[in-house]
């Protein structure tokens, strides 16, 4: 375990600055935006705190930290210097509608983003983001990577859906990972395009020419041409999302026999839950081979990203920003693993709605504490601000960190998390899940995370819990709810996951494996092929 360890932390921590920088430059696409700021006003008297805005794609609370059988030592020495937040939410755990919402501080029913291309700005054309309001208030405001929503991997190297007015540059980066595609990814989950596939690939090469590590070195870059300013700057990482495409030696710290598949119980099982996907087989049909092959890859690509998060962070150190910057690390959403039989995302369980936050403050407040309170993603946009000594931006929805950081256990917050998918509303206290469905028109679920964190059991037909369930169903959003989607409609316009995903899809997929049509594991041909054209450009 101490080599493993040392792999990680040595070889990139201990490097610092000097190692990584002296990594040869990647060819990437920089656009400075400048031209389009707004004015700036006057340089305030008081020296402002910097941002240094961290977000993992598709990565729930998996990390050594928060209790995972997974390498990540970057990510837990931060939290051992900052606050983690044990129970922390995402409004809709789907890319593009979660981060459209933590990043103008407003829930989706304001946004009205439910899918992956609704322009937040159609609903909000005057609302500045957050790195936008940092922008008008003297700050350099960069990206690197995935900030606002990119399908992956079919946006990477571009700035597809993104919002220029929020930034004064960009930078997206494209790696190794994305011109390896073709033809060379395994894929657990034949039949279904890049992008959603349980596709995975143990590269070649050095940490530096994949895009996440294209990505650390050009945050690293953007740090040492702004270390004289005061700035934000957000850092997007495109793993562990879709297809899991790391170095070799990452997974080679995790041997498939040593993971253990989720226990689920027939009840957890059961198609009768209005939550699950109905139309989807258990697993996607995989077996627990594939499944453990499946959960080794999303860890190796963990481990891969945690070590881009070392050199970005040995970097702010080696600078002398530390003192001065506010650090903040995070994911727009969790993800399945096999709990309940299912896999991915964008459904109002625990697993797929809970990230990890951790916010290290340059006076260490509460350094290596933890809070148990309940918060949610859109409560950055006011912390930040708040910490940075920024005037209140009056259209934020959520609430300010600050008395968490000051004190994790803070008895007096009482704010639950609320998040939603299109059809489904659910809110979350410390204690109890409670979720509607079309306004309980198509179902309810309520569990008791005393009893049952897995929520395994669903309480909501039980009478002994109807005044729980009347106090929760009270602090939902008041708003419209809109229908769930049919299977039908759905798998043709809004997700390329379901389009072929049924049991006699899969079936017939892995008969053709069998007949030798395609190495066994193995989808031949590009991103989206396979008669998957309605969704070649859709990612969830």
């Amino acid at each position: 375990m101490k080599h493993l360890k040392s792999l990680l932390r040595g070889s990139i921590l201990a490097t610092g600055l000097a190692a990584s920088l002296t990594c040869t430059l990647p060819v990437l696409a920089k656009t400075q935006i400048g031209s389009s700021a707004p004015a700036r006003p006057a340089e305030r008297q008081v020296k402002p705190r910097n941002i240094l805005f961290i977000i993992a794609d598709d990565m729930g609370t998996r990390l050594g930290s928060y209790g995972a059988p997974v390498q990540t030592p970057n990510i837990d020495q931060l939290a051992q210097q900052g606050v983690s937040f044990d129970r922390a939410y995402s409004q809709f755990p789907w890319c593009g509608p979660s981060r459209a919402s933590f990043l103008t501080g407003t829930r989706p029913d304001t946004t009205r983003v439910m899918d992956l291309a609704t322009p937040f700005r159609d609903a909000l054309p005057d609302i500045q983001t957050l790195p936008e309001y940092f922008k008008t208030n003297g700050y350099f405001s960069g990206r690197v990577g995935k900030i606002f929503h990119q399908g992956v991997p079919s946006d990477i190297g571009t700035s597809g859906p993104d919002d220029a007015q929020s930034w004064d540059e960009v930078v997206n980066p494209r790696g190794r990972d994305k011109d390896a595609e073709n033809g060379k990814l395994i894929n657990l989950t034949p039949g279904i395009p890049y992008g959603s596939a349980l596709a995975y690939l143990d590269d070649g090469g050095k940490d530096e020419e994949q895009t996440d590590g294209k990505v650390a070195t050009a945050a690293i870059e953007m740090l040492k041409a702004n270390k004289d300013k005061p700035f934000f700057i957000a850092v997007g990482f495109y793993r562990p999302h879709v297809p899991e495409v790391a170095p070799k030696k990452y997974f080679d710290l995790y041997r498939p026999e040593d993971i253990k598949l989720p226990a689920e119980t027939p009840e957890s099982l059961a198609r009768n839950l209005p939550a699950t996907r109905a139309w989807l087989p258990d697993n996607f049909g995989m077996t627990d081979d594939e499944q453990r092959q499946a959960i080794r890859a999303y860890f190796a690509a963990t481990s891969f990203m945690d070590a881009q998060v070392g050199r970005v962070l040995a970097a702010l150190k080696d600078l002398g920003l530390d003192d001065d910057t506010i650090v903040v690390f995070t994911s727009d959403h969790g993800y399945l693993l096999g709990e309940h039989g299912q896999w991915m995302k964008n459904i109002l369980w625990e697993e797929s709605d809970r990230v990890p936050l951790v916010i290290r403050t340059p006076e260490g407040n509460s350094a290596g504490k933890r809070s148990p309170r309940t918060v949610e993603l859109l409560d950055l946009y006011p912390t930040l601000t708040e910490l940075a000594g920024l005037p209140h931006y009056s259209r934020n929805e959520g609430q300010s960190l600050k008395p968490l950081i000051e004190n994790p256990s803070d008895r007096t917050w009482k704010k639950p998390a609320l998040s939603q998918v299109r059809g489904g509303r659910s809110v979350r206290t410390e204690r109890w899940r409670y979720t509607e469905w079309e306004a309980g028109a198509k179902g309810r679920e309520l569990y008791d995370h005393k009893t049952d964190p897995r929520e395994h059991h669903n309480l909501a037909n039980d009478p002994a819990y109807a005044a729980v369930m009347t106090e929760l169903a009270s602090q939902l959003p008041k708003g419209p709810v809109e229908k769930r989607p049919d299977a039908a409609k759905y798998n043709a316009v809004e997700n390329c996951l379901i389009l072929t995903a049924s049991a006699a899809a899969w079936s017939k997929a892995k008969a053709h494996q069998a007949n030798g049509e395609g190495a066994p594991g193995r989808k031949p041909g590009g991103e989206g092929g396979g008669g998957m054209k309605l969704c070649e450009a859709i990612d969830p």
